[in-house]
């Protein structure tokens, strides 16, 4: 199961530390959660762990397609696949 760890900070500390709670990010794969009068406003994470995230939504709206292909019975046999991938690498 993937998970991501977080902290709470408020809105001040992000004007105030942002190179405090930028290092965390980085550096322990935080996801720094900022608040504002109490309430969950903005999340920041480094970089990495934003590509990351992206990527594994990307990948799991990917099989949710192929799972609704599966359902929707718009499949093909796999050697009507390879046969059109190898047609078209031919072509290139």
């Amino acid at each position: 199961m993937y998970s991501v760890r977080e902290s709470i900070r408020p809105s001040a500390d992000l004007r105030n530390h942002y190179n405090d709670i930028s290092k965390q990010c980085r550096e322990n794969n935080v996801a720094v959660i900022i608040t504002v009068n109490g309430r969950g406003d903005t999340v920041s994470l480094s970089y990495d762990e934003y590509q990351n995230i992206k990527a594994r939504i990307e990948l799991l709206e990917l099989l949710a397609e192929a799972d609704e292909d599966v359902a929707n019975n718009r499949v093909a046999p796999i050697q009507d696949t390879f046969d059109d991938l190898r047609a078209m690498l031919k072509g290139k």
